[in-house]
């Protein structure tokens, strides 16, 4: 028996690439407006920081009125409850964002240095009881790094809520600008 995808011509990478290597313009394009968005966001990264704030209270309020409306699908009064709870939390929680995003800044930015110290630090414990044959100096290092960010992080928390969120923003964005308008470019080259 036979899918209808078993009889469809099978496009390989190579198919991929000739389809980009047409558009490879607008990637450069789209790189270039990465960049400038981020070069913005490291100019002003107060403004930024609000605004990375502002979007994650967004997310919030139609994360909480998706589990609302999935609070109805709910079968039991228990569970309905309790859907209905989260989603109800979720939208204060971005509503209070955009009532005050200094201090949700604030909150993101003692959360974010502790997400990397628990990450930085479980990369360690990983690296080091992996096989010696196995990269885990890479990891390691990683872990250091991570560790070592997060550590910077709190240690200047609340001062660094400000700006913190607007220069990882920054970096972000123009790091993906950069990897955009090499992709074209690298297109482009490849006749």
């Amino acid at each position: 028996m036979t899918s209808a995808s078993d009889t469809s011509p099978r496009l390989g990478l190579g198919s991929g690439i000739a389809a980009l290597h047409a558009k490879w313009g607008w990637i450069v394009a789209l790189g270039v407006v990465y960049l400038i968005a981020g070069f913005v966001a490291l100019g002003s990264m107060v403004m930024a920081t609000v605004a990375s704030v502002l979007v994650v209270g967004a997310m919030m309020i139609v994360a909480g009125a998706a589990e609302i409306i999935g609070a109805f699908q709910m079968k039991s009064w228990g569970r309905f409850l309790i859907w209905m709870l989260l989603g109800v939390l979720y939208v204060i929680a971005g509503f209070l964002t955009f009532d005050n995003p200094l201090f949700a800044a604030v909150l993101l930015t003692l959360f974010l240095g502790a997400s990397l110290i628990a990450s930085g630090a479980v990369r360690l414990f990983l690296a080091f009881s992996m096989k010696r044959e196995s990269p885990w100096v890479w990891v390691a290092l990683s872990g250091a790094i991570t560790l070592l960010l997060g550590l910077l992080i709190v240690a200047r928390w609340p001062v660094n809520s400000v700006y913190v969120l607007g220069l990882f923003l920054g970096i972000d964005l123009v790091m993906a600008g950069a990897g955009w308008i090499s992709l074209g470019l690298s297109l482009k080259r490849r006749s």
